[in-house]
């Protein structure tokens, strides 16, 4: 089939289904109404699915064989963000909104399979369409995968709509995409005292400071200047008056790297840190570090596969390179169980005012590349099939 040309004829349909969505965003582990929608189109094109952790979905459809078994996955979590661009289909959940795009990866994955479902018989595997909560918790993929629902797969295809990059243009880089994503929380206990009396007191935020300071030190004196390493404390909070020393201090940040060694090292460093800063100024501390997903590194191989099916969608020039982000993202314990790729879709288009970043209150995407991402999901599982 000529799968540009198919999934053309849906366009409307994606939009329609963005649109719909970005009305009705929902935070993590609270797409109750996304997933019902997301289940009633799956009904009407007649490809059975079953719920997972409560507002998951894996759908399966079925080709001429059961092998190989290809997922193809989106994400469908909105933001705490509140909308401010004026939008026809404007949020209608006020302080909630999908400026991560994810709105658009439904939307893409859904077009994809009423392509899919019409052309089943060119199929010659089983497709999986997963439909995954929570990503913005960065715990959505990791429960899902943990049900032992999903099963095996013998490659996995993820995307994400991406502002960084122009519409028409699509990345699949092999090697890392995201940086693993850590969080940490420390608490530094000093000593209460009068603002005036420092010497009767231990001053968490002093304390507080020079450990963020020192914290500085594991990128630019520990670890290999080839590697990206970030470790940022990015709350502060102490005390309640200008002339008391509080008791504690509370500090918070992440930490990211592309290297899975260098992820495991760490924590361990940063607690090395803290403590030896605590000790030195007499105070204590604790050390929270959680939420430690990994990095998101494409395969070789699917990459290769991937790169092929951008071109016969979008020529050469359509295939872009991009250095990976230090963004985290949880697909990438799909990508630690199994081959597979996540592409970067270019959404960016000036001239439509779509030029903000992820995340963004004015956020929104050229609904082109709508188009341009369902067929790189059609396209690379009939790529993928023949290569499995």
């Amino acid at each position: 089939m000529n799968v540009l040309e198919e999934v053309k004829k849906y366009r409307e349909y994606a939009v329609a289904m963005r649109r719909e969505f970005h009305r009705h965003p929902e935070l993590s582990w609270q797409e109750t109404e996304t997933a019902a929608r997301i289940r009633r189109e799956l009904d009407e094109m007649g490809i059975p699915y079953e719920e997972v952790v409560g507002t998951g979905t894996i759908a399966t459809l079925k080709g001429k064989k059961d092998h190989p078994v290809i997922g193809l996955r989106c994400d469908i979590d909105a933001l705490p963000i509140k909308e401010v661009k004026e939008l026809p289909y404007r949020s209608e959940n006020d302080g909630v909104m999908h400026a991560c795009g994810h709105d658009g990866h439904i939307s893409m994955l859904l077009t994809a399979a009423k392509v899919l479902s019409d052309h089943r018989d060119e199929l010659n595997g089983t497709v999986k369409l997963i439909f995954q909560p929570a990503e913005e918790k960065t715990n959505g993929a990791l429960k899902m995968l943990e049900t032992g629902r999903v099963g095996h797969l013998d490659t996995v295809c993820g995307m994400h709509i991406f502002p960084f990059l122009d519409a028409g243009t699509i990345s699949v880089d092999p090697g890392p995409r995201y940086t693993s994503a850590a969080f940490m929380n420390i608490t530094i206990k000093g000593r209460s005292g009068h603002g005036a009396m420092p010497h009767y007191a231990v001053d968490p935020i002093y304390v507080g400071a020079k450990v963020v300071d020192a914290l500085q030190s594991i990128a630019s004196r520990e670890t290999n200047a080839m590697d990206t390493v970030v470790v940022s404390i990015c709350t502060f909070h102490s005390g309640t008056m200008a002339n008391i020393f509080a008791e504690t201090a509370e500090l918070s940040g992440t930490v990211r790297t592309f290297n899975p060694e260098l992820r495991k090292q760490l924590p361990g460093m940063i607690e090395r840190i803290i403590k030896s800063t605590c000790e030195a100024y007499r105070a204590d501390y604790e050390f929270d570090y959680y939420c430690d997903i990994p990095a998101t590194i494409n395969d070789e191989h699917c990459s290769e596969i991937a790169a092929g099916s951008v071109k016969k969608l979008l020529g050469e020039e359509g295939l872009v390179k991009y250095a990976g982000t230090p963004g985290g993202e949880d697909f990438s314990y799909f990508l630690e169980r199994f081959p597979g790729v996540y592409a970067f879709v270019g959404c960016r288009n000036e001239s439509k005012g779509c030029s903000y970043s992820l995340h963004h209150e004015r956020f929104d995407l050229d609904e082109d590349a709508l188009v341009n991402g369902a067929a790189f999901y059609v396209q690379y599982l009939l790529d993928a099939q023949e290569q499995f």
